[in-house]
């Protein structure tokens, strides 16, 4: 009996050393337009969910293009800075994150092995919003740099 308590209790240590250190990147986050800034006529990331996904961390992004039409990509992979991936978006078929610190990350889009767009990704002290900055090329091929706020939702 004492054997499975102290099991029981070393798996729940565990478990609330996951929960402490999980990212502070994890869950839904809303673009607050009026704090972000975009070139005109450049599309948004309106909605970024992380969620976990086994090991891994899959993020899903909903947003509008340049035109307004709706847009949807997907990723699944790990804050280890290796390539993963990506579905739904044209500029890139592939995305790395990496985490700097407890609350930063550094992303990288690649298309075909290219690298189209860097940017970090910044959660505030508070963990009530987050602000990402990239610069790169679009699908197109033109210049853009944004930065986009995001409040936690």
């Amino acid at each position: 009996m004492k054997v499975r308590t102290i099991a029981l209790t070393i798996a729940l240590c565990f478990a609330a050393m996951t929960l402490c250190f999980a990212s502070p990147q994890m869950g839904t986050w809303k673009l607050n337009e009026s704090k972000s800034k975009f070139p005109a006529g450049a599309g948004k990331n309106i909605t970024v969910v992380y969620e976990a996904a086994g090991d891994s961390v899959k993020v899903t992004v909903d947003g509008v293009d340049g035109q307004g039409k709706p847009t949807h990509n997907e990723w699944t992979g790990k804050f280890d800075g290796k390539d993963y991936p990506l579905a739904g978006d044209p500029a890139a078929d592939t995305r790395a994150y990496k985490t700097v610190s407890a609350n930063k990350m550094e992303l990288t889009n690649k298309k075909d092995g290219k690298v189209t767009a860097k940017g970090t990704i910044v959660v505030s002290a508070d963990g009530k919003s987050r602000t990402v900055t990239v610069s790169g090329t679009d699908a197109a091929g033109k210049k853009v740099s944004y930065t986009a706020v995001y409040d936690k939702q």
